[in-house]
């Protein structure tokens, strides 16, 4: 028989408790704004999660223009949940230390901005961590000028540090079959983990992709997925063989345990009843990543880099990889060229008598 979802409080981990119970607040406009680019209420929600964590703190006056910039990125500009909360963070850190300084995010003059770079810069933000709040910032201050906010730009000539593009850690095609067969799948939670794993490395998908696929959206007879990927381009994904018999077997074993009679659009669902989050399901890749003794860093995203990089050691073209990993731009996928080229030098060092 197989084990109920006993494990409930190990299935949302540490990642569910910061944001149980909390109280939220936010003004209508925003929860407003947010549904009108959300087919449901997921985008709501987020953007009224994002306000109550990252603006508690901040200036009132402060606080009324970020919300403001944030109703722009949503309606106008059509960003992700996800992308509106790194911008609310950014802003939100900035302002809070304007308020060291008595100042307002409309006050700021060109040597606030470099004094603030060298600071976070001295606390050991990366290249990558400035170079993204420097985004954050041309990209509020644009909005600010051009409604008549402020009268200067307070970011020109101030330049992006160079983050380069570092290859990513690829975990071999043993260890990735070691952490697919991680999970216990005679659990409810570790056959659904099962089968995200498995929907996540056969086809490529972005953790955010994965946790908001729903029944509807897979062709079971074609054997394909239609994926709402970043700033809601759609894209078909084939579903290969050995994700869609483990996706099967979730559904007809584990799903209707997990969601006890509840309704849930989402394909994934938690022991609560609700549609998995990236949180939790980071969570619970660590675990399986233990388990599979596989060492280094490995996230949700690492396994879309094995995807790529297994397609090209196996000599997949790179405009069909392109294509499924929903890569506007080649370049973009080009890394990947590099990772396996990477490993046929280590391959040649380390088996060739004259490496």
């Amino acid at each position: 028989m197989r084990c109920r979802a006993a494990a409930i409080d190990n299935d949302e981990g540490s990642a569910s408790s910061a944001t149980a119970g909390r109280s939220l607040s936010c003004p209508e406009s925003v929860i407003m704004c947010a549904m009108l680019v959300s087919r449901d209420s997921a985008l709501a929600g987020a953007v009224v999660a994002l306000y109550a964590r990252c603006m508690k703190e901040v200036d009132p006056v402060d606080r009324k223009l970020a919300l403001r910039f944030s109703d722009m990125l949503l309606v106008e500009r059509g960003l992700s949940a996800n992308t509106v909360s790194a911008y609310g963070s950014d802003l939100a850190g900035f302002s809070r230390w304007l308020a060291t300084r008595d100042c307002s995010l409309v006050d700021v003059a060109h040597a606030d901005v470099l004094c603030y770079l060298d600071e976070i810069a001295q606390r050991g933000a990366s290249a990558r961590t400035a170079a993204r709040q420097m985004s954050t910032l041309r990209r509020f201050y644009a909005w600010a000028v051009r409604e008549g906010l402020m009268s200067s730009y307070p970011v020109s000539q101030i330049a992006s540090p160079s983050i380069g593009r570092p290859l990513p850690r690829i975990p071999s095609e043993q260890e990735i079959t070691r952490l697919l067969a991680a999970p216990d799948v005679m659990t409810d939670i570790g056959l659904r983990d099962r089968a995200m794993l498995e929907t996540l490395y056969g086809a490529g998908l972005r953790v955010s992709e994965l946790v908001g696929l729903e029944n509807a959206r897979i062709n079971r007879v074609q054997g394909a997925m239609r994926i709402s990927g970043k700033g809601g381009k759609e894209r078909l994904v084939p579903l290969g063989e050995h994700a869609q018999s483990w996706i099967e077997r979730y559904e007809h074993e584990a799903r209707p345990a997990l969601l006890r009679s509840r309704r849930c659009d989402a394909l994934f669902v938690t022991a609560r009843g609700g549609a998995m989050t990236r949180q939790a399901f980071w969570y619970r890749i660590k675990e399986h990543v233990r388990v599979a003794g596989i060492r280094g860093h490995v996230s949700p995203h690492t396994l879309r880099h094995a995807f790529a990089t297994h397609l090209l050691n196996h000599d997949a073209d790179l405009r069909v990889v392109q294509l499924l990993l929903g890569h506007s731009d080649l370049s973009t996928t080009q890394i990947y060229t590099h990772v396996a080229r990477e490993r046929l030098k280590t391959l040649h060092r380390t088996h060739h008598p004259r490496g």
